[in-house]
């Protein structure tokens, strides 16, 4: 079977990462979390005071930084690094989350990312998930899907993972950060969040993880062929 690149591009709070993660496991793919990346700059950003709106500071700012990418030796699980620093934990906190479309938008923060995945990608055989992924970073994919679903689905699964993890917070206030980010994500001049053409469409708002990893791979595999 040839490598292809799987480009899962959707909304916060459908599932794209943990439903990537399952279909690179399945398919012996790299897995690469865009969304991480952007998380791993603004937790950057926010821990160096890094004012967005000055192009200079910016700049300087993405010079300083490295983002990669190391399997966890007891677990298998990827983690994200920034700066040989582990922070897998907190860029996943409502500090990061409520700033992150607010830095992705920075358009040379966007090309700076952009760059680095596609480095990342030339070898195919990856899975990668964001927000436009089939749109901009890599426009041939073989297999493009757009995840959505429910905002009120999505809320509650979003505050469900911030509970798991320690941090309590009411369900209107993360819903509200998902609609703020939903606004900003689809109305940003650089590289808004749209479905592509040749993309497939995934609502997961009934779908359990099961169905929307097998519903992915089975596409894959026709492709594959």
């Amino acid at each position: 079977m040839k490598r292809i690149i799987i480009a899962i591009d959707g909304y916060s709070g459908c599932g794209k990462s943990t439903t990537a993660k399952a279909v690179a496991r399945a398919l012996g793919y790299t897995y690469l979390d865009s969304g991480a990346m952007y998380r791993a700059v603004t937790l950057f950003f926010i821990e160096n005071y890094i004012n967005p709106d000055i192009p200079k500071d910016v700049s300087k700012g993405l010079q300083e930084l490295d983002i990669s990418f190391h399997q966890d030796a007891s677990s298998g699980v990827q983690q994200v690094y920034l700066n040989g620093v582990n922070v897998e934990a907190e860029i996943r906190g409502m500090q990061v989350s409520s700033r992150v479309s607010e830095i992705s938008k920075l358009e040379e923060v966007r090309r700076a990312m952009v760059e680095k995945q596609r480095k990342l990608g030339k070898k195919k055989g990856i899975v990668m998930d964001g927000r436009d992924i089939g749109t901009v970073v890599f426009p041939k994919a073989e297999l493009k899907v757009f995840m959505r679903a429910d905002t009120g689905i999505r809320a509650a699964r979003r505050q469900k993972e911030l509970l798991e993890k320690g941090e309590m917070l009411s369900l209107d206030k993360v819903k509200e950060n998902l609609e703020n980010r939903d606004a900003i994500d689809t109305t940003r001049a650089i590289s808004p969040l749209v479905k592509a053409d040749d993309a497939i469409e995934l609502d997961t708002s009934y779908l359990d993880f099961e169905e929307q990893v097998s519903r992915i791979i089975e596409l894959a595999k026709e492709r594959m062929n």
